[in-house]
């Protein structure tokens, strides 16, 4: 029997990772993802498998986090009463909730099984668009985030034996968590693009941010300023941070794909479309078949325009780690907009894209040259300038 090309990690336990009523990140976000790849038939596909993770026990989380912090989610989880502000928990980011801790395990389970599960060669591709919280510390919840489920899932390949793992994130907030936790580790490679921490949290994710005093060149941060559009920001993409997965050979990619880059997005300031975020997806599982004999397992992560937006860039990830990538000129099923309607009082999305009919994606390469007099390409420069000289990499041609 040839095994599954997907496992998507799904499941309404999911929800119950929730701040409440008025948080940004609104579990319903993860429903509507769910429902639209229902009803493009995605979960229904024979080579499909939708898995419902166990809970993380404490043994894996203590992994990465300090046994002190998990203490504390679990007295929160308990007792929402219980907060630790020190650890960052009962702030107005990171709410205290009851049941905090099994639903932030079951979120980090469930990106450890599908990195288990590729590196074992049960499935092809793993996904789970209820992860990607990359912005949790080892000892501290931060940005929404309270375990880092990316790391944990990255620590258990390092310790089966996994030479060189890459990280890519393409949430438009700089995956700080992750990059501090692997900070000194050469066997693991960071790669942000993002906007620049001089308009956005967390503040950090600048270009001379190369990794540690063990591990130079193992980061890569691409600092973007605010309003950046599709063009640039895959030319940027393409230019600085692609090229360094290339020379580094992963053995396995995993990737975030928070879609808080969209334009719509309420808390950041770049200007993307559905359409950019795909092809990002997109170009990323080219390049795991490409390096790593597709070992590829892709998360979720930011995003808050929750029926607009993150619902169909998640489905189109989803639907590409499938092997069936939908057409972006299709239509949005219309059971999936009479739901929207149905708790919104407004319809949702009619198409899959966001780009006019008869429009398409078009960047210039990096060999057309550099323009100093671009925000974009100076933000480029200096990170290539910065890593590209650890990887053997010509910092002005490809």
């Amino acid at each position: 029997m040839t095994r599954p090309t997907a496992r998507v990690v799904w499941d309404p336990a999911f929800t119950a990772y929730n701040f409440g009523p008025e948080h940004p990140m609104a579990p319903i976000r993860l429903d509507l993802t769910a429902r639209l790849c229902d009803a493009l038939g995605l979960f229904a596909a024979d080579d499909v498998e939708v898995h419902l993770p166990g809970v993380a026990s404490d043994e894996v989380l203590h992994t990465v986090h300090d046994p002190e912090f998990v203490e504390a989610v679990q007295r929160a989880s308990s007792d929402p009463t219980q907060t630790d502000l020190a650890r960052g928990l009962g702030t107005e980011d990171v709410p205290t909730f009851e049941g905090m801790h099994e639903s932030s395990a079951r979120i980090v389970a469930g990106s450890l099984e599908m990195a288990q599960a590729v590196w074992r060669g049960e499935i092809a591709h793993g996904v789970n668009f209820c992860g990607g919280l990359h912005h949790a510390m080892s000892g501290k919840a931060s940005g929404f985030c309270v375990y880092n489920d990316i790391a944990v899932a990255i620590q258990w390949l390092l310790d089966a034996g996994v030479e060189r793992v890459a990280y890519i994130d393409i949430d438009v907030h700089h995956g700080d968590g992750v990059e501090a936790i692997f900070w000194n580790d050469p066997r693991v490679l960071t790669a942000s693009i993002h906007e620049t921490g001089r308009a956005l949290f967390p503040g950090t994710g600048w270009p001379s941010d190369i990794g540690g005093a063990g591990a130079p060149g193992s980061s890569v941060n691409v600092a973007l300023p605010p309003g950046v559009t599709d063009g640039p920001w895959l030319r940027a993409l393409n230019a600085a941070i692609l090229p360094v997965v290339k020379a580094f050979r992963p053995q396995i990619i995993i990737s975030q794909h928070g879609a808080d880059s969209h334009a719509e997005d309420p808390l950041a300031h770049l200007a993307l479309s559905v359409d950019a975020q795909r092809e990002a997806a997109d170009q990323i599982h080219r390049l795991a078949h490409q390096l790593c004999e597709g070992r590829w397992v892709a998360l979720g992560g930011g995003g808050y325009e929750v029926v607009d937006v993150v619902p169909r860039t998640w489905a189109h990830l989803t639907a590409i780690a499938s092997h069936r990538p939908v057409d972006p000129r299709s239509a949005v099923p219309q059971e999936w907009r009479d739901h929207v309607e149905s708790l919104f009082g407004r319809s949702g999305p009619a198409r899959m894209s966001d780009l006019a009919p008869g429009s398409g994606l078009w960047w210039r390469s990096w060999d057309m040259g550099y323009d100093p007099a671009s925000p974009v390409d100076r933000a480029v420069m200096a990170s290539r300038q910065a890593v590209f000289p650890h990887h053997g990499l010509d910092v002005w041609f490809d």
